[in-house]
């Protein structure tokens, strides 16, 4: 690890006072993204009584002198900002589950009362307002309880064409039909279901695909998603 912010959630015994964490997907390059995403909707406030926080995390890019650029880059906003986490890997499409993995076990040991996580993408406009009222309006779930809800992809499989970007060969993926699984911009869950993927994701071998592994190891847990569009990503790709 090369950036942390081990005290976001004000330690693992306060990390309930978390109502809504917001962990955004970012890559070393993406500085506007991150900057107008924390005048916006990831600004980290007090809302309808409680609190939103915010993080981003990212791998690595390029090598050598520029990659120590980029990484120097990224340490003098972390110091302005406290909101980046930042492992050393190489920050591309196929590495986007370690890069989920990876912020799983930080949660755990950092953060893991918080309450509900949005996972998403720093190219996308969020509403989170609404995200809390839906949040709050549901009965007898503070957090505790499982819940993983957005863009709800059923009866897909992997792609099997060599030239893909989202080839998946029969060795890594046997099954012709990924279990149901939420997709595109961001998707919401609770705290109880990030630390049960977490555990499901120790037996699982990594797949490139992040959003079809999410839903195996739910599927492993005897866990579903549901759909919910309208309480997350208003419009993607708002960020160019």
């Amino acid at each position: 690890m090369l950036l942390d912010v081990p005290d976001k959630c004000g330690g693992a015994y306060k990390s309930a006072d978390v109502f809504l964490l917001l962990v955004i997907k970012t890559s070393p390059w993406n500085y506007d993204r991150r900057e107008v995403l924390r005048k916006t909707w990831a600004k980290e406030r007090m809302e309808n009584g409680v609190w939103i926080r915010r993080l981003f995390i990212s791998g690595t890019m390029d090598s050598g002198h520029e990659k120590e650029r980029l990484n120097k880059l990224l340490e003098l906003e972390q110091r302005e900002h406290n909101d980046i986490l930042q492992w050393d890997f190489n920050d591309s499409f196929y590495n986007l589950t370690l890069k989920q993995i990876l912020f799983l076990e930080w949660m755990e040991g950092n953060c893991p009362k918080a309450r509900f996580l949005l996972n998403g993408d720093d190219d996308v406009f969020a509403n989170t307002d609404n995200m809390v009222q839906y949040l709050q309006s549901l009965k007898d779930n503070d957090g505790s309880k499982h819940l993983f809800t957005g863009y709800l992809f059923k009866n897909t499989g992997p792609v099997r064409w060599a030239k893909s970007k989202y080839f998946i060969p029969v060795q890594v993926q046997e099954s012709d039909l990924y279990p149901p699984y939420c997709g595109g911009g961001g998707f919401l869950l609770s705290g109880h279901t990030a630390l049960v993927i977490f555990n499901m994701s120790k037996s699982i071998t990594i797949l490139p695909v992040d959003d079809a592994y999410l839903g195996i190891c739910l599927a492993k847990a005897g866990l579903s998603p549901t759909s919910h569009v309208n309480t997350l990503v208003e419009q993607v790709s708002l960020i160019q």
